[in-house]
């Protein structure tokens, strides 16, 4: 996996940086997630892999099935993909461009999940905590899960935080604030 990521990172600087420039990094990033989904597809990864097929045809191939939800930038962007045989990469590009965006907007996703619901007032008071620590805004993903037996558990990048009961929740974000 790493040796893909590393294959993928000088392309995903690119777009990174084209989009960046362009004032466009959030188009760009749904629309590669639109072409990573694509390109994940069984069917589309076999096509991808036949000897047969020249890149300006993948390349167009894939950008007939996206249609309108790509722009001619990253139709150029998947035909300099195909050239050097780089489609396949589309998953690992877009999450590294992901990364890059957040980490220029300062932002950062953060997964919560829980064994119970929580109320909107501790989302808000989780997510204020974690923007202290982590020193960047936050955008909470909430789901439930009820096998953590009254816990929950946080992941925001490679941080991953266990709460074992409710009360430890509250505890955290007092802890976070401090």
């Amino acid at each position: 996996m790493a040796e893909l990521t590393t294959l993928a990172r000088p392309y995903a600087k690119a777009a990174f940086e084209y989009a960046r420039n362009g004032k466009t990094l959030g188009e760009w990033h749904t629309q590669l997630q639109t072409v990573a989904a694509v390109t994940a597809d069984s069917r589309m990864q076999a096509l991808l892999r036949d000897p047969s097929r020249g890149g300006r045809e993948l390349a167009g191939v894939v950008a007939d099935v996206c249609g309108d939800a790509i722009s001619d930038p990253v139709r150029n962007f998947l035909t300099v993909l195909a050239e050097n045989k780089r489609l396949g990469l589309l998953p690992q590009i877009t999450a590294l461009f992901a990364g890059y965006k957040a980490n220029f907007e300062k932002s950062v996703d953060v997964e919560v999940v829980s064994a119970f619901e929580l109320e909107d007032a501790m989302t808000q008071k989780l997510a204020a905590a974690l923007g202290k620590r982590l020193e960047r805004e936050v955008n909470v993903h909430n789901t439930t899960d009820a096998s953590l037996l009254g816990g929950v558990l946080i992941r925001a990048g490679d941080l991953v935080i266990d709460g074992s009961v409710r009360g430890r929740l509250n505890k955290l974000a007092t802890a976070m604030n401090s």
